[in-house]
């Protein structure tokens, strides 16, 4: 199939995008185009206008910005992939970015984009759920600062207004003592996950001192688990503390059936992937301390 017939701006700042989004009805932005070129093919999306953002090259960037890591919205997921920053400064995020999809779509892909599709099992946002960054959007009619926590609402439905854009994302940079893995369960290489798993494990004196979960794959939008993980964090974390954790994880998702996987199936993955995630981080935080 062919998509809908549509006009077509390539504007050259992003004053001049947010101007062409503001005027145009039912207008859609694209910069990668690795999932909006496909629903277009498929007519899932017939927009009247495409606004391209590929030549707004101050979007594509990745800085240190203190006690953050910030990436502009037009950066592609290989560049968040192969930054030496984000290794440094976010290595689950670098984690997470070598899963995407095959090279090419990496090639093309963008944050901004990833998180605005809102994919239920996609790698970024799960990421930034995990981590509760900070995603900065603009208008014509101003800025505003959305928690990832809030920016997604349903299943490919996020806070974002038509005439809006993600300027940029801001991740906390890890602790020196944390440790992170990320883990995920797809039937092909480069296909969405049935179930991912984000985990931080920060160490004091032997002890959990903190930790963060994260899950996708199990309902409409990805969910940190903070105050599970809070019942745990202060304990020694040995593998039956890791063993427990998994469980109570796995009595706490309630996934639907669907007509391929069954509800059964995905609280038995999340348990597996969740003491594997949990396993890893702790390895790489007791390295760190050592």
């Amino acid at each position: 199939m062919k998509p809908a017939a549509f006009s077509y701006h390539r504007p050259t700042s992003l004053d001049e995008a947010l101007t062409q989004l503001a005027q145009s009805d039912n207008a859609k932005v694209i910069a990668g185009g690795q999932s909006l070129g496909p629903m277009l093919n498929m007519r899932l999306a017939a927009p009247a206008a495409l606004v391209d953002l590929n030549d707004l090259t101050e979007l594509a960037y990745i800085r240190d910005a203190g006690d953050m890591l910030e990436i502009g919205g037009l950066t592609r997921h290989y560049q968040v992939e192969e930054s030496e920053l984000v290794r440094n400064c976010c290595p689950l995020l670098a984690q997470a970015a070598r899963t995407i999809g095959h090279y090419a779509i990496r090639q093309r892909g963008t944050l901004g984009g990833s998180l605005a599709h809102a994919d239920p099992a996609a790698q970024l946002a799960l990421i930034a759920v995990t981590l509760d960054a900070q995603i900065d959007i603009v208008s014509v009619r101003g800025q505003r600062t959305v928690p990832a926590r809030d920016f997604f609402v349903a299943v490919m439905a996020t806070a974002l207004e038509p005439d809006e854009v993600i300027r940029s994302v801001q991740f906390p940079k890890a602790a020196l003592q944390e440790g992170e893995a990320f883990r995920l369960f797809n039937r092909r290489h480069g296909d969405f996950a049935i179930v991912a798993v984000a985990a931080t494990v920060a160490l004091r004196e032997g002890r959990a001192a903190s930790l963060r979960l994260g899950l996708s794959g199990i309902g409409p939008v990805p969910v940190a688990y903070d105050a599970l993980a809070s019942q745990f964090a202060g304990r020694i974390p040995d593998r039956a503390w890791i063993d427990r954790l998994a469980r109570a994880v796995r009595d706490a998702i309630a996934p639907e059936d669907d007509a391929r996987i069954s509800a059964v199936y995905r609280k038995e993955l999340t348990e597996t992937l969740v003491q594997r995630a949990v396993a890893r981080a702790l390895e790489r935080a007791q390295e760190r301390t050592a």
